[in-house]
């Protein structure tokens, strides 16, 4: 595994001499424009090893993506290479269809130490939660950034994640706006504690989430990649190109349905990602 190639992966070419934010804050960027959050090798027939050097070949050599355990996994290992004082965390994710958070851990995420400051770096949750720069750990604080505001609320050892919404701007909809957040309307993201993990901790995890039909990422293709301007979100035959702060406090969403071509033709365009097996959406 080369830290060299790893930089021409996610196309970054300035200096990494020091490890400080700035650097960090850079090398995120360029990582999640560059690797999609994606579930694919599981709708295409393909396991998916929790192994670093598994994980490295796929997302390096052959140009792939990977969920939260493969891609901050392999951010974890770029970063130590780099001399980061990093190390791996658990989380649990919301789910808003039971409005309650998992009762097991089911999201891994990263806390890099800076002169002091600690800083949660995750580039593995995709879609309209991902954060664009790592994020400071402070209770209470809000952090804007172009995809929202996100807030860290910490309450006995416990941390909450969470993002405030925006208003969507879908122009084929005949009433113009979806989803309206209220004044204040939070989506919860997911809780972690600082109980450093070693990524042994996610193998059995990984193992379920490849065979349990109950799952999002087993009943849903999904593959997510942040762009310069928003995010692209391909959903089984279901393409979402979003744009942030189209207009204030909104974001455009622009939705298109593919057919069975046009699903791998927008895998290769938008995402840079050729599988090598049959894709079944």
């Amino acid at each position: 595994m080369n830290i060299q190639e790893y930089f021409a992966r996610i196309s970054y070419n300035d200096s990494h001499k020091v490890a400080d934010l700035q650097t960090l804050t850079a090398i995120f960027q360029h990582h999640i424009q560059a690797i999609p959050f994606e579930n694919l090798s599981m709708h295409c027939g393909e396991t998916i090893e929790l192994d670093l050097q598994c994980t490295y070949n796929k997302i390096v050599g052959k140009k792939r993506g990977g969920w939260c355990l493969e891609s901050n996994h392999l951010l974890f290992w770029a970063l130590q290479e780099l001399g980061y004082d990093v190390c791996i965390l658990g989380g649990n994710s919301y789910d808003p269809a039971k409005k309650a958070y998992t009762t097991a851990i089911n999201h891994i995420l990263l806390k890099v130490v800076i002169s002091g400051n600690s800083y949660i770096v995750d580039v593995g949750f995709g879609g309209p939660y991902q954060a664009w720069q790592p994020l400071m750990l402070v209770s209470g604080k809000d952090q804007p950034q172009i995809p929202g505001i996100f807030r860290f609320t910490e309450d006995n050892g416990t941390w909450y994640f969470e993002k405030v919404k925006r208003k969507h701007y879908i122009p084929e909809q005949s009433i113009p706006f979806s989803g309206t957040p209220e004044a204040g309307n939070i989506r919860k993201i997911y809780t972690f504690t600082l109980e450093p993990r070693h990524i042994n901790d996610f193998q059995e995890l990984n193992a379920y989430l490849q065979v349990s039909s109950d799952n999002i990422l087993h009943k849903k293709s999904i593959c997510t990649l942040q762009t310069t301007e928003g995010l692209y979100v391909l959903v089984g035959w279901t393409f979402t190109d979003m744009k942030y702060h189209y207009m204030e406090d909104t974001d455009l969403v622009q939705i298109t349905t593919l057919t069975d071509e046009e699903v791998e033709k927008t895998l290769k365009d938008k995402f840079n990602i050729v599988l090598e097996n049959k894709l079944v959406p």
